[in-house]
């Protein structure tokens, strides 16, 4: 696993990202376009195994040019490391070694409100909101990754 600064050095500028928000049964997708500039929400996978979820991140990777993975760190509010961050990185981990990328993990705190709370101001209904939380988490999260890499 790279820090982002090491990312940056790394990865094309001219190349697409995805991001991922990964929950234990829901695995948030998004894709940022070729420049870098603009995350959007791509798709929610079911996770059903780790090797079935490595399949469908291959698929994503080779059908959309993906250079590198920007992956949700679910720190707690005082910057610590949880439970989950423990999970995350060994999913991250898993990844890494499966898939021949640069992978990443990025502060996901509050990714999920904010992702909520968007499409609340964008008059979105609360059951197409729940519907797509995680492909939405997804893109906050990759959002302020790709913000942080053009600084």
């Amino acid at each position: 696993m790279v820090t982002l600064d090491e990312f940056k050095k790394k990865h094309s500028d001219k190349c697409r990202l995805i991001g991922l928000d990964l929950g234990s049964k829901r695995i948030g997708v998004s894709i940022c376009d070729e420049k870098q500039l603009i995350a959007t929400p791509f798709r929610t996978i079911v996770k059903t195994s780790s090797e079935k979820l490595i399949i469908e991140l291959k698929e994503i990777i080779k059908e959309n040019n993906i250079g590198g993975i920007i992956i949700g760190n679910p720190l707690n509010m005082d910057g610590s490391s949880g439970r989950s961050t423990q999970s995350i990185k060994d999913v991250s981990k898993n990844i890494e070694k499966s898939i021949n990328i640069p992978v990443c993990l990025w502060d996901e705190r509050l990714s999920t409100v904010g992702a909520f709370n968007l499409s609340s101001q964008l008059d979105v209904n609360v059951t197409k909101r729940e519907k797509k939380i995680d492909e939405n988490a997804a893109a906050f999260i990759l959002q302020g990754a790709i913000d942080f890499l053009n600084n």
